[in-house]
Order: structure tokens, then C-alpha cells, then sequence
């Protein structure tokens, strides 16, 4: 068992079982989804094959006949690994190798072994180790069986691989808290900055969304960094935050955020939550959707799960509908429209959209800023130079001593322009009250 485990995933077959409730395309678009990540994990789908039921197998998952099917179809194109797309109990899976005499996965694994590929930082290789630890401890057996089957001696109460198996669950229980008490150090870090942030005032803005919808392509259109994006599905999983300025010349960090997916296993979700405090913690989502893709309502379901999951349901949304410049027919965009109100349609490739964003967000974000008039002398130029970098001017007047301007600005700015305020606007101009607005 520990030779089959260990080898590679090279040509893999794929299983799936259709329960009642379920259709025979919603069974078929996961596959096709598994078969995605096979080929992000780089391996080649030789075939697949799906069987309806009441319910699993107990032992076997998938129906003992329907697996002997499967294995001779797997022996005949030399199949060195099965993927079955939900998640195995140890005894399943140890007796489905049994039967298939290949290496068994499940789609949690495979969504593993994918990160632990896609991992570049640190905190991301931690946050992949914890998962798969603890993964794999409840499944340890299944790698010693053939051990614990030894006659012990007498007065011995268990054979070699008993106690084989004790000292391996206490070393990945160790390794398992070692690795939890370094992701802690990294949540007060992440405290530590956004307390830093909180302190400039400048709102967060996360972007999320299903793997592969275009998030770090986004990232990278709005903000000009150099985030990785592959049209592969968990392209990216390390997260990145970039300052961007908004029109109403106000800053905001905008950080991207690992992907969502269908039965994204809860250990992914518990592993990342460092990660995925970000999200908790943002004043806006931004969450995007591949509008150009079939089961877009699917994908939008299974992040709104996630995040109810995480504890972020409640926090403002706004629907960013990416890769319009794929779309053939545009009355999507607006059926999109009609029932999420304040959706914007944008393609991240081309730009398409992104202005009407930026404004989008700048109002979604405003924030708590005092409206002042001000009086510059001619002298104070650089002031009023100043003045156009941290605030939102409205209104400016000319004259032969000095310039008058109306602006709103951070609370924490005051001070500095102290001896050039005029007066008080209070809420804004003409009386409008949402122009000292909260973050909504």
C-alpha cells in the first residue's frame, strides 16, 4: 500500500457517483471540473466513468461490480491512478486499491496535491502542510495495515505495526501543533499591519471569487502588479495586496485572495484562514465571477457557501462580471443586472469596464471625510499641490491673492491644513448627506 501511494499521478481515470437528488449534467460538469484540476496537477485523463445510486458504498463507495468494470478498463490503459470526485474514508479508499491495484485519490487530495505544487511563500507552504497532515492523520492506518497484521509476542497486546502507527500519529500531531503555532505568529503579523492601515484610514478591499474566474488578472489590471495568472484552475494561491487610487483620490489596498471551488474540503478552509482573514476583515468584497462560463449561478452559489463558512456572509458585495470580451450574446450582462444591482461587467484582459469599477468602488468605499473650504495665498502653492494628493477637490476659485478651494479630506489631515481652513462644510455640498458618507 505504501509503494501504490507513493507513486506518481501520471494517466488517471475519473469516477463519480450520481445520487438521487442529483442530475446526470450536474454529475458531468463536476467531472469536467476534476478533469481540470487532474490536468493543473499535470496529468492526463485517459477516461471516466460514473454510477448512479441511492447512496455510497460503505466500503467500497462506488458499487464492487462497477469497480471491477473500472479496474480492467484501468489494467487494459495502463491507469496508475483513480480519482474519485468526493471524499474517501480510509477504509474506502484502502479497499479500493485493493480492487484497482493503483494509486486512489479523491478530489480533496488532488485539490492538495495541486497546492503543495502552486505553494511559493512561506505561510502558504505552512497553511498546504497543515492541510495535508491533517488529512492524512485519520488515514494512517490505511499505510500500516500490513504491519499491524504481524502476530505479536507474548505479552506483547499488538503487532510491529501498532506501535509503528502510534509513533507516526505523535509525530504528525507535533508537527501538526508546531505548524499551527507558526500560523498564529503569522494572524498577529497580519493584526499587527492591518492595525497600521487602520491607522492611515485607508479601506480594504479583497477581491474573491471561484479559481480561475480572473482574480489576479484583475489585481494586476487595476493595481499594476505582477500577480501570476494562468488559465488553469488554483493558477495562484499565495495572497497579494497593492495599494490602488481611486478617482475620488482616495487610497484603498486591494487584495487578491486564493480561489473558491465546488466541495472545497473544510481542512482547505481551516488551513487558509490566515490567509482568508483578509476577507473577514475587508470593508468590501469584490467578487468575480467568469460571466462567460456555463455554470456561472453554480460558481457564484459555491463561493456565497464559502464564505458564509468563513464568517464573511454578511459583509458588502459588489459583482464584478469578468470576461465580457468572451461573451457572444451581451443580454447576459444585463439579466446579471436586473436581478444583482450594482454589478459591473468588466474584462480584465482588455480593460473593457474598469473605469465604471474604479467608480463603482469609490462609492461603495467612501468614507468618513470632512468637507472644508479653504483659502490658499499664492505663496502656499505647495500646500495646495498638497492638498490635491490627499483630497478630493470640488470646487477651486481664482484670485489676485489667493485660491479658494472646497475639499473633502481625511479626518487625520485636518491638522496639517489647519491654518488655511475657511470653514466647515459639514456634510457636503447642497446639503447632501451621503457626501460625508460611512463605508457602505
Amino acid at each position: 500500500m505504501i509503494e501504490i501511494a507513493a507513486r506518481p499521478t501520471r494517466r488517471v481515470f475519473l469516477i463519480g457517483v450520481r445520487i438521487k437528488s442529483q442530475t446526470a449534467t450536474e454529475v458531468e460538469e463536476s467531472l469536467d471540473e476534476l478533469a481540470e484540476l487532474a490536468a493543473t496537477a499535470k496529468a492526463i485523463v485517459v477516461g471516466r466513468g460514473t454510477q448512479r445510486l441511492d447512496a455510497p458504498v460503505a466500503g467500497t463507495f462506488i458499487g464492487k461490480g462497477k469497480a471491477e468494470e473500472f479496474a480492467d478498463f484501468c489494467r487494459n490503459n495502463k491507469v496508475d491512478t483513480v480519482i474519485i470526485d468526493d471524499e474517501l474514508s480510509p477504509a474506502q479508499a484502502r479497499n479500493l486499491e485493493r480492487i484497482f491495484q493503483c494509486k486512489i485519490m479523491d478530489r480533496t487530495s488532488l485539490i492538495l496535491e495541486i497546492f503543495s505544487q502552486r505553494a511559493q511563500t512561506r505561510e502558504g507552504k505552512l497553511q498546504v502542510e497543515l492541510a495535508q497532515l491533517e488529512y492524512l492523520l485519520p488515514r494512517l492506518t490505511r499505510y500500516w495495515g500490513h504491519l499491524s497484521r504481524q502476530a505479536g509476542g507474548i505479552g506483547q497486546r499488538g503487532g510491529e505495526g501498532e506501535s509503528q502507527l502510534e509513533a507516526d500519529r505523535r509525530r504528525v500531531q507535533e508537527r501538526i501543533d508546531k505548524i499551527r503555532e507558526e500560523l498564529e505568529l503569522v494572524r498577529r503579523q497580519r493584526s499587527t499591519q492591518r492595525a497600521g492601515r487602520l491607522r492611515r484610514q485607508w479601506p480594504l478591499a479583497s477581491i474573491v471569487g471561484y479559481t480561475n474566474a480572473g482574480k489576479s488578472t484583475l489585481l494586476n489590471a487595476l493595481t499594476g502588479a505582477q500577480a501570476f495568472a494562468e488559465d488553469k484552475l488554483f493558477a495562484t494561491l499565495d495572497p497579494m495586496t497593492r495599494r490602488l487610487r481611486l478617482p475620488t483620490n482616495q487610497n484603498v489596498l486591494l487584495s487578491d485572495t486564493v480561489g473558491f471551488i465546488r466541495k472545497l474540503p473544510h481542512g482547505l478552509v481551516e488551513a487558509f484562514k490566515a490567509t482568508l482573514e483578509e476577507v473577514v476583515q475587508a470593508d468590501l468584497l469584490l467578487h468575480v465571477v467568469d460571466i462567460s462560463h456555463p455554470q456561472a449561478d453554480a460558481q457564484i452559489a459555491a463561493v456565497q457557501k464559502v464564505l458564509e463558512e468563513i464568517g464573511a456572509a454578511d459583509k458588502p458585495v459588489m459583482l464584478v462580471l469578468n470576461k465580457v470580451d468572451r461573451l457572444t450574446d451581451r443580454g447576459v450582462v444585463e439579466r446579471y443586472r436586473q436581478t444583482m444591482p450594482g454589478a459591473v461587467a468588466v474584462s480584465a484582459k482588455t480593460g473593457e469596464g474598469l473605469d465604471d469599477l474604479l467608480s463603482e468602488m469609490s462609492g461603495r468605499l467612501r468614507p468618513v471625510r470632512m468637507f472644508l473650504e479653504f483659502a490658499f495665498p499664492q505663496a502656499q502653492w505647495r500646500m495646495l499641490s498638497r492638498l490635491q494628493q490627499i483630497g478630493q477637490i470640488t470646487e477651486r476659485k481664482y484670485g489676485a491673492q489667493q485660491v479658494t478651494v472646497r475639499a473633502r479630506i481625511p479626518p487625520h489631515a485636518r491638522a496639517e491644513f489647519e491654518p488655511f481652513i475657511v470653514r466647515d462644510l459639514g456634510a457636503g455640498d447642497n446639503g447632501n448627506e451621503e457626501d460625508g458618507g460611512k463605508i457602505c
